[in-house]
């Protein structure tokens, strides 16, 4: 029995919705390995830190920290890097691979998250601030490198945590502490500029309210909770819209596993902190102060005052970046630490007490001079101080 004329139109429009189905299949394929090529971070494992050597530290009110470790405990040298807010210690993870190959066995490093931050355990509320966080970090130095020289390198409120640290314990700036990195962060301040002024509007007024009066209701409603902040923290982060898809995801990823009750607790901490008192006991020390001049978080007018301050400091202007510049800029901020390390081995060969563990790092520099291999590119407006 011959088709009709309506069943026919059914049968020419389904074998057309099914073409069109395939089409848009095979645009968006194409599309999809386009985003491949474009992207050079498509195929980039970031837990390549979860394969290093891990180990949990007692922080002093019993917080467990996660830590990890690349290279040799007698390295002559150790760095310790210190993550930013809603970030965990995989935020350095392009760093941990430029040093690791630069440097090899001849420093050791050492990344851990903060307490309510990736791996480590949830942050008591009254306990989540600048000043609680560098007693953490003192906590994993005395637990993990408890002699010899270290580099502290901080990002955001890691860089702030790094400041506090050496306002409580001014004594180590120099003998102990060898190098300062300080990167997309600020001594204080963040409540007129920044950070505060990115937070301020009513609609986050009222959610700050509501979660120290009625927690419950917070914890309850943590999708729209998400839904005010988050787009926030993402939108400070890049400065290139042209930023690698796979960092953005993973950014977003770093983000959203952040506890609710961890990113509520800190935000007060974070734009009432003021650690301009350390910045006397850093003067004698080789310094990094690095921000891109996208980062409306923490802007780089900050970093600027901050350098202003610290006579053995080289600041670095990464054009375009956003807040989290060691991602969106690997090389430029790894070839920074580069240069911070080496001019803080530089200073270790200046000190008889730790001449002889700095030998075999400069003859290793000297190496890489002769063959031209120390920062090929800076990527960034550089001035030494």
């Amino acid at each position: 029995m011959p088709a009709s004329p309506s069943s026919r139109a059914w049968g020419l429009a389904g074998l057309s919705a099914a073409a069109a189905g395939a089409v848009g299949t095979a645009v968006g394929l194409t599309r999809a390995r386009e985003a491949r090529v474009t992207d050079r971070y498509a195929d980039e494992r970031f837990d390549l830190l979860r394969s290093d050597r891990g180990s949990v530290v007692a922080a002093d009110d019993g917080v467990p920290l996660s830590v990890r470790e690349v290279g040799p405990r007698d390295a002559p040298l150790t760095v310790v890097f210190v993550h930013g807010f809603c970030n965990r210690m995989a935020a350095w993870h392009f760093q941990r691979i430029a040093l690791e190959r630069t440097w090899g066995d001849r420093i050791r490093m050492v990344f851990y998250d903060h307490r309510g931050h990736g791996q480590s355990g949830p942050a008591p509320s009254e306990t989540c601030t600048i000043a609680q966080l560098a007693r953490d970090l003192d906590a994993v130095l005395r637990a993990m490198v408890p002699t010899g020289p270290v580099v502290l390198v901080g990002h955001s409120m890691g860089g702030m945590t790094v400041l506090s640290y050496a306002g409580q314990h001014p004594e180590t700036s120099g003998p102990r502490v060898v190098g300062f990195g300080l990167i997309s962060t600020a001594a204080g301040g963040l409540s007129e500029v920044g950070l505060g002024r990115s937070l301020e509007s009513p609609a986050i007024d009222a959610f700050r309210a509501v979660s120290r009066r009625v927690p419950g209701m917070v914890q309850g409603g943590r999708g729209a909770t998400r839904r005010l902040i988050a787009p926030l923290l993402r939108a400070a982060s890049y400065g290139d819209r042209k930023v690698s898809r796979s960092v953005v995801r993973f950014t977003d990823e770093m983000i959203n596993d952040t506890p609710l009750s961890t990113l509520v607790d800190f935000l007060q901490a974070l734009e009432d902190h003021d650690e301009s008192a350390a910045l006397p006991a850093m003067t004698d020390v080789p310094a990094l102060v690095l921000c891109g001049d996208g980062d409306i978080l923490t802007p780089f007018r900050n970093s600027v005052s901050l350098a202003e301050q610290l006579p053995l400091a080289e600041l670095l202007r990464v054009p375009g970046a956003g807040h989290m510049v060691q991602l969106e800029q690997p090389e430029v901020v790894s070839e920074a630490i580069d240069r911070l390390v080496t001019r803080a081995v530089e200073a270790m060969s200046t000190e008889p007490a730790m001449k002889e563990r700095a030998t075999g790092v400069l003859r290793a520099i000297a190496d890489r001079r002769r063959h031209g291999e120390l920062w090929p590119a800076l990527g960034g407006r550089t001035r030494r101080r």
